[in-house]
């Protein structure tokens, strides 16, 4: 079967080190825990940073000190979040794109987030896009509901994406789709052919929905930012142990991970300079 790229989603914009004592925070960390999940069999760091506070921020300086500590220790495909937190505007959300990392994330829809609501007008969608396009970078859509795949393809017909595309289906966020594998066979069955596609479980449905996308020959995403625990009431020691297990599965199924170079070549992307 081909290899499968497993991506750590390590800080996200919501989880506090008072949820897992072992979330990185500083750009030192975050270079440190890089590292570990690559060595665990990660090709992809999505990346969120957080200010000297621990709160979220998008702050450019701190993306750039963060993918400079990276880039030290690792050859992993920086992909930056537009998405930021709850809240932020689309400028501040795109400032990270000015770096020009390998990849980015494009949430193209508005979602219910628990108790918050995930703001992205058709304004701010097509305002990313074109922040996208300028600086070359290659996109993953993020996908929180059925709906958000025909606006995805809305933009390639105005020219803002090109086919074919790679989608991320978070699923398992209190008012998006849910994380069943009934609801992943949709939108697998959903996107165009050629397509590449990623899971992210939310909570429990991480790891359930990892083991689907593997037999399915889709990729994985893991880590702090969508699950905090290894097994139930049982915290994650590290985001590299999440990395580890998924990678585990994947041999075990005839699945090798993708190496960074390895995975550019499978989701469309140059290696950067």
């Amino acid at each position: 079967m081909d290899k499968i790229v497993i991506t750590a989603a390590m800080v996200g914009a919501e989880v506090t080190r008072e949820h897992n004592p072992a979330l990185p925070i500083t750009p030192e960390e975050i270079g440190e825990a890089a590292a570990e999940c690559v060595k665990a069999g990660a090709a992809v760091i999505h990346l969120h940073v957080r200010d000297e506070e621990g709160k979220p921020t998008q702050d450019r300086e701190v993306f750039r000190r963060a993918m400079d500590e990276i880039r030290r220790r690792t050859d992993a495909i920086i992909q930056v979040s537009t998405g930021g937190a709850v809240g932020m505007t689309a400028e501040e959300r795109a400032a990270p794109l000015s770096l020009m990392p390998e990849m980015c994330t494009l949430t193209t829809g508005t979602v219910n987030f628990g108790d918050d609501v995930f703001f992205n007008s058709p304004e701010y969608i097509e305002f990313f896009a074109s922040e996208i396009k300028k600086y070359g970078v290659r996109p993953e859509i993020e996908v929180f509901d059925v709906g958000m795949i025909d606006s995805a393809l809305r933009l390639v017909k105005k020219g803002l994406l090109s086919l074919p595309l790679h989608f991320d289906f978070v699923m398992g966020v209190p008012g998006g789709i849910p994380g069943t594998p009934k609801h992943l066979l949709h939108l697998v069955e959903s996107i165009p052919s050629g397509s590449t596609w990623t899971v992210a479980g939310i909570g429990r449905a991480e790891l359930p929905l990892g083991v689907m996308a593997i037999v399915m020959g889709g990729h994985v995403r893991v880590g702090f930012e969508d699950n905090i625990f290894y097994s139930r009431g049982v915290l994650a020691e590290s985001n590299a142990q999440l990395v580890a297990r998924i990678a585990r599965i994947a041999r075990e199924c005839g699945r090798e991970p993708a190496t960074p170079d390895e995975a550019r070549s499978i989701l469309g992307i140059r290696r950067s300079e």
